[in-house]
């Protein structure tokens, strides 16, 4: 097992069983329980298969059930890779051209459907699921929650950074990992509560039942309110090369490196600048990974600046106004081709660079996982949404969601709460607004005693540091949790350190001029690869706009309270003293671009749905004819008629809708499967050999 992390700043390694399956034939090891698509990469496979249509090679896409673009052959029939967990002597295959039916002339045996009841059924266990079910719990409901993964959180689980809003509310200064751990616990214990893991709902029926595949069981419940809290798909772009192995969305990689521990590449290059990217170059970092560079189409990163400046001092460049032209490579992703834009959203000539990479993340958006919603509300049931489901926004914020419709199912039961509503949707606004633009900040002044200062500039959500200063001098202006923090110095600092540990965009330095007021100590946080850390060593610090020099570190040290973030102190000249804030780990030549450049072939060649291999051209081409029915271009090109129903390129045909000139209401949406995930036919029929 060549790509297996062994060692991180953040997670703790499990102890793994290790056990015998066969790829292809061979003979290969993989991890109990893990999921068959990360046993492949942890292996270096990385193709899972060729398209039958024109054997273009496959490899994960979303990893998350969206897509198909995964699917192997376990022991002869057709799994998703990254949902099928791994047994011992599994016979797993690629899929070739179309697998034969397989024949058997047995006796079948045919089973009956259970029907079950329950007060609520929630489907979705990441923060606006728990944090729903854990209110309803506590008041007795009967809940059942649903969730296909093996374990609760949702996207929490693949977080390993400290979370911001309030340290009150929602956890702020807390890892993802950690809120995942809390909730869950919290929810399992509700006697009332049963939750049902390696689930999945695959559909809502006009007879207001819900259809749950459990554990390869096909059950219908009958629930008096229906909660969906399922979160959201990752948005694609059309570009030559899409679908490369190597390109996929930045949630497949965290859940290969974050839950699944994989050294998923060796050289990424990311694309899109929001929190979603942001945050995956840092964890590629925090894995041992180059990230080579990211790309943001907008003048400036949507993300919060604190995640841009983290990956900035730590080596990685961000190109704004930038966008991805190709991916090449024949069989996997050999390099990237970026071009810059101009104010009109068209290529500069000359501007085109490529990068060597092995893996491109594409971070450009979520889109809500919301046709159960939309469904049931057809048909009748009494539905909630809370979470990106409802609308896309932080994960502190899906907690403060599903709070609230929880209250107003409470409400319809005439169950009364001491919370009030209107302070939660307040709280939650707050949360969901997005990032204004930087504030200039001033130096403090001072230069004795020791002090913190502040290096975050933009008014976002955010108070762990005032919540853990134990003189309590750290305040916000007007006490509002968007303001930005500031030292008020009544009482003297004493150097505990604990909001430099504490804060979410490790933008938080001491300045200590007690023992030399011309060479000061500073101390700044820092979570990568600390083995390599040590008293004496030589290190590049910086400041948020660059390189201040290379000096030596005088202490390293962690606090009780928070384990897995270094506090590191160097002796800095009193000029650049209150500037310094990081480390550089990533040289410069790491991320410099080819020579040449690879010409990137026609965007019209580009795939837009994966499953049926239909081109951005071969869809451009009806649209010019007339055709604003989804429906006809189904029947004229496949398109949305594949495995994933849809999910991972409607909103790319729309797009192309937009880009001919055809408005939004006047193109006829496709109409949505009455199955929303691919169930083998054996398991509504209840037959024993599909078990």
């Amino acid at each position: 097992m060549l790509n297996l992390i062994t060692e991180h700043p953040i997670l703790s390694i499990p102890e793994l069983k290790e056990i015998t399956f066969f790829w292809e034939g061979k003979t290969m090891k993989g991890i109990e329980g893990m999921v068959i698509s990360s046993v492949l990469f942890m292996n270096g496979v990385k193709i899972f298969g060729h398209h039958p249509k024109d054997n273009s090679p496959q490899g994960i896409f979303c990893a998350n059930n969206q897509c198909a673009q995964c699917t192997v052959l376990v022991n002869g029939r057709p799994v998703k890779s990254c949902m099928t967990l791994l047994k011992a002597g599994m016979e797993i295959n690629s899929c070739q051209g179309l697998p034969e039916l397989l024949m058997d002339d047995s006796p079948t045996t045919f089973g009956v459907t259970s029907v079950v009841k329950t007060d609520i059924l929630v489907i979705g266990a990441g923060p606006a699921g728990l944090s729903a079910t854990k209110i309803l719990g506590e008041k007795g409901l009967k809940v059942i929650l649903v969730d296909d993964k093996d374990r609760v959180g949702g996207k929490l689980v693949l977080q390993t950074h400290k979370f911001f809003g309030s340290t009150e509310d929602v956890y702020a200064g807390k890892r993802g990992i950690d809120i995942a751990e809390i909730l869950g616990k919290a929810v399992e214990s509700l006697p009332t509560v049963d939750i049902w893991l390696s689930s999945t709902v695959v559909a809502i029926f006009s007879d207001k039942l819900v259809g749950i595949v459990k554990e390869n069981e096909y059950i219908l419940v009958i629930p008096d309110n229906l909660f969906i809290a399922t979160g959201a798909r990752e948005k694609m772009l059309v570009f030559p090369g899409d679908t490369l192995p190597g390109v996929y969305g930045a949630g497949a990689f965290q859940t290969l490196v974050n839950r699944d521990l994989v050294k998923a590449a060796d050289k990424i290059f990311i694309v899109g600048g929001g929190n979603v990217g942001l945050i995956a170059g840092y964890h590629a970092l925090q894995a041992g990974m180059e990230v080579i560079g990211l790309v943001e189409a907008l003048p400036q990163c949507g993300g919060y600046k604190v995640h841009e400046n983290k990956l900035k001092r730590l080596g990685v460049p961000i190109y704004t106004s930038h966008t991805i032209l190709s991916a090449n490579g024949t069989d996997r992703v050999e390099s990237i081709t970026v071009g810059k834009l101009d104010s009109d959203w068209n290529l500069i000539k000359g501007t085109e660079k490529s990068f060597l990479c092995d893996t491109i993340l594409i971070a450009v958006g979520l889109d809500p996982v919301n046709e159960f919603y939309d469904k049931a509300l057809g048909y009748g049931i009494k539905v909630w949404m809370a979470g990106d489901a409802q609308e896309i926004a932080e994960a502190s914020a899906a907690i403060f969601t599903g709070r609230m419709e929880a209250i107003k199912i409470l409400h319809s039961y005439g169950i009364e709460t001491d919370v009030k509503i209107e302070e939660l949707e307040k709280k939650a606004q707050i949360l969901k607004a997005p990032p204004p633009p930087p504030k200039m900040r001033e130096i403090p002044t001072q230069e004795e005693g020791i002090f913190p200062i502040f290096h975050c500039d933009q008014e976002i959500p955010c108070n762990p540091c005032i919540s853990v200063c134990p003189q309590h001098q750290i305040f916000t202006e007007n006490d509002l949790l968007t303001s930005l923090p500031y030292f008020k110095g009544e009482e003297d600092c004493t150097g505990c350190g604990r909001c430099v540990a504490v804060c979410p965009g490790l933008a938080i330095s001491l300045v200590d001029y007690r023992k030399d007021k011309e060479f000061p100590y500073v101390t700044f946080p820092h979570e990568m690869a600390e083995k390599s850390l040590k008293n004496g060593d030589k290190i590049i610090v910086v400041s948020d706009t660059g390189e201040l020099g290379v000096f030596f570190i005088e202490l390293t040290r962690k606090l009780k309270q928070y384990p897995r973030t270094q506090l590191v102190t160097v002796k800095l000249p009193k000029q650049i003293a209150k500037c310094a804030i990081g480390i550089k780990i990533q040289a410069n030549e790491i991320s410099g671009p080819l020579s040449i450049y690879h010409k990137p072939p026609l965007a019209d060649e580009a795939i837009v749905c994966r499953c049926e291999r239909v081109s951005a051209g071969e869809i451009r081409k009806w649209i010019q004819q007339g055709i604003t029915d989804v429906n006809q271009l189904k029947a004229l090109t496949h398109v949305q008629m594949g495995a994933c129903g849809g999910k991972t390129c409607t909103a790319m045909i729309n797009r192309i809708f937009s880009e001919e000139g055809v408005p939004f209401e006047q193109i006829t949406q496709g109409t949505r499967r009455p199955l929303f995930i691919e169930v083998p036919l054996g398991i509504f029929a209840h037959t024993e050999d599909v078990k």
